[in-house]
């Protein structure tokens, strides 16, 4: 089972690594443009920047504890965090129509909750 874990706690780290990183440094315009991005025009782009932060912090809060030992109590926070970051995003993709993310939104959302409780 710590195996499993290890791998979906890699892959959503890597997944929110590397979409926060796009959101804290790619300009709103681009944002739209090439990565489907609608519901970016929700936002202000100090919104959208600090998601993306949160996002990359988050993707470290899930491995960096429980690999190091320090404080491995966070990891599951942060798995905890993402639970609740998809079920808002959910709720933004929905109110815009845009259900072609949704598949996406559940599929994160379920591998969170799997390491939130698998780690706590």
């Amino acid at each position: 089972m710590n195996v499993v874990l290890w791998i979906a706690q890699g892959l959503l780290a890597a997944v929110y690594l590397m979409s926060g990183t796009l959101k804290a440094t790619q300009p709103r315009q681009k944002l739209i443009a090439n990565m489907g991005g609608g519901w970016v025009e929700d936002f202000s782009p100090g919104a959208v920047k600090a998601i993306g932060v949160v996002e990359v912090l988050g993707a470290l809060g899930l491995v960096l504890p429980w690999a190091t030992g320090i404080a491995p109590s966070l990891t599951p926070i942060a798995a905890a965090g993402f639970v609740v970051v998809q079920i808002l995003a959910s709720v933004v993709h929905g109110r815009r129509k845009e259900y072609k993310n949704l598949p996406v939104n559940v599929i994160l959302l379920a591998l969170a909750l799997f390491v939130a409780i698998g780690r706590f």
